[in-house]
């Protein structure tokens, strides 16, 4: 493994997106980049996936986005700031300063999946092929499915929920309790989560900026600049193979997936049974034999 920094403009002032490969570019396979979460997670809790290396011997790229963990922080700016195309030419430009622009697929997750629709969208003639890992096609049907679970939770939960909306105390630690709740149903279902989950959550604890700024407090109450984006009607316009896949109890439910499968014309979708919204640290060696073996058909 080895570690390193991009260094780029965005906007008006220069900034590091910190980076991690494992294995080697230029040999192999051709590399995965993988597209952390949030938006305002890190690369962390997606670290065992570092493992195709080791397995495939194909360099795999983690990053934390900027505004996020070992990158450039600016707590100073706004909404106008942090956009989806803010984060889509950080990726170019990561992947053309790693000589990789000519070669490589790309996984994104949750949030990370909605970057990575926007990437492919761009038509990058080095993109062989495309994972939209526990996403979707849109912000507001997200949501909406989120509030379909949130309806099933105990109805004290719901209760404390809805109080601290109301009130605009969603800061208060009962409200964090409650959204754990939700949290353990269909974010993780693993007691307790692995260190390297909790790492990457911590990170937006210490620097909320990009979370709030684009989604809101939590995973269903979102106020954010980004509520609105969806690419349902742009779907069609992803000419590479795409793989989804999700879990059986994710807050990217089903419905999401039928969604984009419906849409995306090359597209075939795994759903892991014991998982929720992280089934890469849930069921581990299914899904680096899924991934691994459907990389390999598009590695040429």
């Amino acid at each position: 493994m080895r570690t390193g920094t991009t260094t780029w403009t965005a906007g008006d002032i220069d900034v590091e997106t910190w980076w991690r490969i494992d294995g080697e570019l230029g040999a192999g396979p051709a590399p995965l980049v993988v597209l952390h979460g949030g938006p305002g997670a890190t690369h962390d809790y997606l670290a065992n996936l570092a493992e195709l290396a080791a397995r495939d011997g194909r360099a795999v790229v983690l990053y934390d986005q900027l505004g996020n963990g070992r990158s450039t922080h600016l707590p100073e700016r706004g909404a106008e700031f942090w956009t989806v195309d803010l984060f889509v030419n950080e990726l170019h430009t990561l992947v053309r300063d790693l000589g990789i622009a000519d070669r490589h697929h790309v996984l994104g997750q949750s949030w990370g999946g909605f970057l990575a629709q926007e990437y492919a969208l761009t038509q990058p003639p080095g993109l062989r092929a495309l994972v939209l890992a526990d996403t979707a096609a849109s912000f507001p049907d997200f949501v909406a499915e989120c509030n379909k679970l949130r309806a099933e939770l105990p109805a004290d939960v719901e209760a404390t929920l809805r109080k601290h909306e109301e009130a605009g105390t969603t800061d208060d630690p009962d409200y964090a309790a409650a959204c754990d709740v939700f949290y353990r149903r269909h974010v993780c279902r693993l007691d307790p989560w692995p260190e390297f989950v909790t790492a990457a959550f911590e990170w937006i604890d210490r620097d909320p900026t990009v979370y709030h700024t684009m989604n809101g407090p939590s995973e269903f109450h979102v106020i954010g600049s980004i509520r609105d984006w969806q690419s349902k009607d742009r779907l069609g316009e992803i000419r590479v193979p795409t793989l989804l896949v999700s879990g059986r109890y994710d807050e990217a439910t089903p419905a999401l997936q039928e969604t984009l499968q419906a849409g995306i014309a090359d597209c075939d979708w795994v759903v892991f049974e014991e998982s929720a919204h992280l089934p890469h640290v849930e069921e581990p060696e299914r899904y680096l034999d899924v991934v691994g073996s459907w990389l390999r058909r598009y590695d040429s």
